[in-house]
């Protein structure tokens, strides 16, 4: 008998301890009125001069940035340095030219996470370095609860943007 009140005494420490990435997961979901397509999102992330939003629909998976009033074209890209590692990853703007400050990088959703999504999700990222259409470089350092919730939003954005994918 006591070892069965103990199970389950233990038994809600246990469950909750099976999947620690969805515990936490809050993420937006509207349905496009007109296409009826489902479209996930984590909401604003308050960054240190920045504010980023991912959004998954079924086709792909969208860090948007909001970086106040600079200016970029086809050509601007961001580094993403991790820390801990010397290696910095580059993406350009897949947004269209703007001076608002506006900056996408989009992943393609499917079956098969792509290996810097998952780095994302699984590695602290130190900074981002923007380059804007005049060359100059932005930087947008994390303190440590932004890149917990970047991590957290963008793993729990890897499984729930698979239930989007139209089969």
């Amino acid at each position: 008998m006591k070892y069965i009140s103990f199970i389950v005494f233990l038994l809600p420490f246990l469950v909750s301890a099976q999947d620690p990435i969805a515990i936490g997961c809050k993420l937006l979901k509207e349905t496009d009125p007109y296409t009826r397509e489902t479209k996930l999102s984590s909401g604003f992330i308050t960054l240190q001069g920045a504010s980023l939003t991912i959004d998954s629909d079924n086709k792909e998976i969208d860090f948007f940035f909001a970086i106040g009033d600079k200016c970029f074209n086809d050509a601007s890209t961001v580094f993403i340095f991790f820390e801990g590692s010397k290696t910095k990853t580059t993406y350009r703007n897949s947004g269209s030219m703007n001076c608002e400050g506006y900056f996408h990088f989009i992943f393609k959703n499917g079956l098969i996470t792509p290996t810097v999504l998952k780095k994302l999700a699984t590695q602290k990222a130190a900074s981002f370095v923007f380059t804007g259409s005049d060359n100059k470089a932005t930087t947008v350092s994390l303190l440590p609860d932004q890149q917990k919730a970047l991590m957290d939003n963008s793993a729990c954005m890897i499984e729930d943007s698979k239930t989007l994918i139209k089969k």
